[in-house]
């Protein structure tokens, strides 16, 4: 568990599913992400994460060592990062970038093997791409076509 200001990043237990079940976005935002009630908590290779501030829910997102990274890098050691959501009562306090900042320690520390996060970002998601940015990922210029149009792949090596 690690810990920056007043953000940790931890593993999803049942613990927070009544928190993460009422999250809820503007559907400005929903278009680009899941809600957590959305994702299949219980999956192989797929690790959901809770960012807490004071031990309360405010985000969610999800580490993948599945196939489904293949799809975005050929490095046998990537996990990909998927949706990542603030609850909306929650977002402008900087808690993303903070557990965003977090990622690497956590990803070092809980996953060894790990040394590159992939995520991919839609092309019109200008707030999540200056955040991505902003904590380390860099964007190589490679882009996909995803259910909602154009999406950047973008790299975090550790």
């Amino acid at each position: 568990m690690q810990d920056t200001i007043n953000i940790e990043l931890v593993h999803f237990t049942e613990d927070y599913a009544e928190q993460l079940n009422g999250f809820e976005l503007p559907d400005e935002q929903h278009q680009f992400t899941a809600l957590p009630k959305e994702i299949a908590i219980e999956k192989v290779g797929q690790y959901p994460i809770v960012i807490l501030s004071h031990k309360m829910a405010v985000g969610f997102f999800v580490l993948h060592a599945t196939e489904r990274v293949k799809e975005y890098s050929c490095n046998p050691q990537a996990m990909l990062l998927t949706a990542l959501s603030m609850d909306h009562k929650q977002q402008g306090k900087g808690y993303a970038k903070e557990a965003m900042l977090l990622l690497a320690d956590f990803v070092k520390q809980e996953f060894k093997e790990c040394n590159e996060v992939v995520l991919v970002v839609n092309h019109k998601n200008i707030a999540a791409q200056n955040l991505y940015i902003k904590v380390g990922f860099e964007d190589n210029g490679e882009r996909r076509m995803g259910p909602i149009g154009e999406q950047i792949v973008m790299h975090y090596h550790l």
